[in-house]
């Protein structure tokens, strides 16, 4: 695209109608610019016309941000790149370009400059660093704060990367480039802005904006270790940081909540940074502790509880509770320290606000992803609680002491007047439910502030016994979410009372509520005793269960509930307790199937869409697993709704859709319906394949196929475009696997004679691929197919039908592949299914047993005393196969498995029990056939570790090689 006053318009009129309110001038815009883009120099072309003053801001503005996503999309791609030359001139045009743009366009180029800096900086880009500072100064010498920060916002983006990735030489040489450049510009920029702040000068935004990114740059810098210069500027640095803490601007402060804000941006930079400092350079930063503890403090005490102060607040009590768990803990050890952090931090932080009851009752699932999912780290109740967790490490009876007796006052104050003064009661619970300890690896969850049985009697359950279920919901829900939380410690018969309170919560007009009521219900389903059995079973289910499944149902036509991800999944985990009989099954399979129905006109929710096929899924395998005659019911409902999946492409739903089919084909005495063969019609066609995230499911099915309808699939074409589909998916590194598991099941599941006119074919495709690649997954699956093969059909046609495509190919694949590599194989059913394969290769092969194959018998007998005597971690190396990064590029829908319309493990030596006494079994067998002769080949050439291991092996099962 050549710049020219024709392009400059062309370009113009398409960005203007881009922002046209009519759909279809804007569709046409975006779609000439779609094409235009492809051309080389557009990118270049656009930054021109960002750059041009005669154009009208907006236009520009559109062109700045479509400058900055062609480059996302193309700078580093390999699909459509963008020309080095192209890159070249961007490259030299964008600082300048950004210096002089408006602050809307500056921002939109400094984001693409930070783009480009992500993959060139500094290597591919060292004129940069030189370019940013030389403007840095000019700037700073006119203090043209405009610049000054388009620059430091400019640096903050190139620099976060210091924070983000692991250390490595790479990093840290790119680090000391950036120090060695930078970091003295920047201390001289924060100095003198830090002159004009004392001086009073009369606009303190643009300088407090400085400050704020000079501190961000601060910490990019100094995140992986301390540098020199860092070190021995230190206390310039900390001069600042504290002045800014203890210092008021009443000119910016008291010009309202937009001049607050900006202070408070900077305060909390300062916050992390000196975290940062006690997190990783204690020692060093030792001198200024007491000084910024004391300002932090006392800052603390002056910040209001309006949410527009949160982030200064959290990064504040964030810098206490880091100095709580460090070696300068005493700090916090004088009388009444501890005390007073209670009372004028953590309980006013804890005490649910305004803005609290609004989220609760305006975005529900944002406040249970605080709430209850532990993503509120970065909410003041939260941060507070950890501010006591940490002292409690050093002053743990202390701080139960306190605390204990806090919670005892907060809940006399509700019993004086609990109408007025619920909130002191949930401030109780949070307190309990926060404070709590999580044993690692387990959900059980205990507290020493309160017995967990007297408090849920006393504080707990005359909410949930309360018969307005709408009345002060969040009590409600802090009172479910403490039932949830010490679901383990409350016996099962006082916890049984409750559950038709919990059904009955279900009805709450509360979003909150009633999904609590039922992640509650969901989780108590999940318990486990002692022994490892589950505590509630169908029976404790089943006087509620009609009830309870009407509610369930019932809260999703609540407003703002229609696809509530908790109520979803408590369906399914209910499913899978309670006694499904054909008539719930009926009932049930119809309003799933409706729900279905729903979600096929617009998938919004993955999380409720992915629970509700597993509803169907656990549905359909209970009810059949007890009456088998329902699979029809089943069908008549689902078909219609996945064919709408099908026919109007839901490509979302494909992969869920495949699996419940495949568990529907399984569930099917043969033979199968007709329809099922016109679905399997479709399955053979190439179309369906394509799309990479409906490979898994697709195998699936045909794998389902193949086991419950082998006849059909032998008549005609249908095999040869079966072996078509797993020659096609062997040659993709990601879906390799996936073509085993095709050929597996065709060898598993059809007669040898129908195979056979195909197997020279089957042989030929796999040494190809050995041939093209020798990746550690495709050794294992070929060993894994070899093994089921000589299972199935005998060594002597697995070694005859391998040598007939190429001649004593067999040898060269034992040695190269199938000895050295046995080791790797992993998994209980692969692991015997080749060892007694194996085994049965070297007792039976005539090629194996002659003796000119001796070395080779002895090795194999080598790989096979590794493979069953030594741990999986001890003899496979973890070597991740590359994947191909073609294969992967844009996005797709991502296949995610239905566990409860998984495929039953097949074992194809289901007769032999134990594989190392049916492996030293049969060699004993074999050597008292020619006493004298393996003893020798063993001693030769078995690893000595291997031969005390197939000795102890022998002693185990009383047997011996003679």
């Amino acid at each position: 695209m050549e710049w020219s006053p024709q392009t400059l318009q062309f370009l113009s009129e398409c960005f203007l109608h881009t922002l046209s309110p009519l759909p279809e001038p804007r569709r046409r815009a975006e779609s000439s610019l779609a094409d235009a883009s492809d051309q080389p120099n557009f990118a270049l072309a656009v930054l021109r016309l960002v750059s041009e003053p005669s154009i009208d801001d907006q236009i520009r503005q559109a062109a700045a941000v479509k400058f900055k996503n062609h480059l996302r999309l193309r700078w580093a791609s390999d699909d459509s790149p963008i020309p080095d030359p192209e890159k070249d001139q961007i490259k030299t045009l964008i600082v300048p370009l950004m210096l002089s743009a408006t602050p809307k366009i500056q921002s939109q180029l400094s984001e693409a400059l930070a783009l480009i800096g992500n993959h060139d900086f500094p290597k591919s880009w060292p004129s940069l660093l030189p370019e940013l500072v030389a403007n840095l100064h000019t700037a700073s010498q006119a203090s043209d704060y405009a610049s000054i920060n388009g620059i430091l916002g400019t640096a903050n983006s190139i620099f976060k990367k210091f924070r983000f990735q692991y250390k490595t030489n790479d990093l840290l040489l790119d680090l000391k480039y950036c120090l060695d450049n930078f970091a003295a510009p920047l201390l001289e920029i924060f100095l003198k802005t830090a002159s004009l702040i004392d001086a009073g000068t009369a606009n303190l935004r643009p300088l407090f904006e400085s400050q704020r990114l000079c501190c961000r740059i601060f910490y990019s810098l100094n995140f992986q270790e301390l540098p020199e210069f860092f070190e021995d500027h230190m206390k310039e640095w900390m001069g600042e940081f504290r002045k800014y803490l203890t210092t008021s601007y009443p000119a910016l402060e008291g010009s309202g909540d937009d001049g607050v804000a900006l202070v408070d941006e900077l305060r909390a930079a300062v916050c992390e940074n000196i975290n940062l400092y006690m997190e990783k350079n204690e020692e060093e930063f030792q001198g200024f502790l007491n000084d910024f503890a004391l300002a932090v403090w006392t800052l603390l005490g002056n910040v209001t509880q309006s949410s527009s102060r949160d982030r200064l607040a959290i990064t504040a009590i964030k810098f206490l509770t880091t100095v709580s768990t460090s070696v300068h803990h005493t700090l916090f050890a004088s009388d009444g320290v501890i005390p007073q952090i209670c009372q004028c931090i953590v309980i006013p932080n804890v005490r649910l606000r305004e803005d609290d009851e609004e989220l609760f009752e305006m975005n529900y699932i944002e406040f249970i992803r605080r709430d209850m999912e532990g993503s509120d780290l970065d909410t003041r109740r939260r941060i507070a609680c950890e501010l006591l967790k940490g002292i409690a490490t050093h002053y743990g009876d202390a701080v139960k002491s306190i605390v204990s007796a806090q919670i005892q006052s907060l809940l006399s104050l509700f019993a004086a007047n609990p109408g007025a003064n619920w909130k002191d009661k949930d401030c109780a619970i949070y307190l309990v439910v926060s404070l709590a300890t999580k044993k690692a690896g387990t959900s059980y969850v205990s507290t020493e502030l309160v017995d967990v049985q007297s408090f849920f009697e006393s504080v707990i359950v005359p909410e949930l016994q309360n018969s307005d279920v709408n009345g002060y919901p969040m009590l409600k829900a802090g009172a479910l979410k403490f039932f949830t939380m010490f679901r383990s410690q409350i016996s099962k018969h006082v916890a049984l009372r409750f559950f038709p309170d919990l059904v009955r919560f279900l009805t709450a007009e509360s979003n909150v509520v009633h999904s609590y009521a039922a992640s509650c219900i969901e989780k108590l389903l999940l318990v486990k005793d002692e022994g490892g059995g589950a505590r509630y079973t169908s029976a404790d289910i089943n006087p509620i269960f009609p009830m309870l499944m009407n509610n369930l149902f019932s809260a999703l036509k609540l407003p703002e509930s229609v696809e509530n991800q908790y109520v979803m999944k408590c369906i399914m985990r209910v499913l899978g307790v309670a006694d499904i009989s054909v008539d719930v099954a009926r009932v049930c399979i119809e309003g799933l199937g409706s729900l279905l129905a729903e979600v096929c006109r617009n998938p919004k929710n993955p999380i409720f869409n992915h629970y509700l096929f597993e509803s169907v899924a656990i549905l359909v395998r209970r009810a059949c697993e007890r009456d088998p005659s329902l699979v029809s019911v089943f069908e008549t409902s689902l078909f219609p709704r996945l064919e709408i999946i099908l026919t109007n492409d839901v490509t979302e739903f494909f992969p869920y859709t495949f699996q419940l089919l495949a568990q529907l084909v399984e569930l099917n005495r043969p033979p199968i319906p007709q329809i099922y063969m016109q679905i399997f019609e479709i399955l053979l066609s190439p179309e369906s394949w394509k799309r990479a995230p409906n490979v898994p499911a697709l195998v699936r099915l045909l794998q389902a196929f193949l086991q419950k309808a082998p006849n059909e699939i032998s008549q005609g074409d249908r095999l040869t475009k079966v072996l078509g589909i797993f020659d096609t998916l062997i040659q993709s590194s990601s879906s390799i696997e996936q073509g085993f598991y095709v050929l597996n099941t065709v060898i598993e599941s059809l007669p040898y004679d129908v195979v056979k006119p195909y197997i020279s074919h089957i042989w030929a495709a796999l040494f190809r691929e050995l041939q093209r690649r020798r990746t550690v997954k495709l050794i294992k699956s070929l060993l894994i197919f070899m093994s089921l093969f000589l299972i199935k059909h005998g060594s002597s046609i697995l070694v005859d039908t391998m040598n007939s495509v190429q001649p004593d190919i067999f040898i060269v694949i034992l040695n190269q592949f199938w000895i050295p590599n046995l080791k790797l194989i992993t998994g209980a059913i692969e692991l015997k299914l080749t060892s007694v394969a194996t085994t049965r290769l070297i007792t039976e092969s005539p090629v194996l047993l002659d003796p000119a194959a001796s070395v080779s018998w002895g090795k194999m007998v080598d790989s096979i005393v590794t493979l069953l005597s030594r741990p999986e971690q001890d003899r496979v190396e973890e070597e991740p196969d590359m994947p191909d990064i073609t294969e992967n590029v844009g996005y797709t829908t991502t296949f995610v498995r239905l566990y409860n319309a998984g495929k039953k493990e097949e074992d194809p030596v289901k007769d032999i029990r134990d594989p190392r006494e049916y492996f030293v079994a049969s060699l004993s067998r074999l050597s008292a056939l020619s006493p004298g002769k393996y003893p020798k080949v063993i001693s030769d050439n078995v690893d000595p570790a291997n031969q005390a291991a197939l000795g102890q092996l022998c002693n185990t099962y009383s047997l011996s090689i003679v």
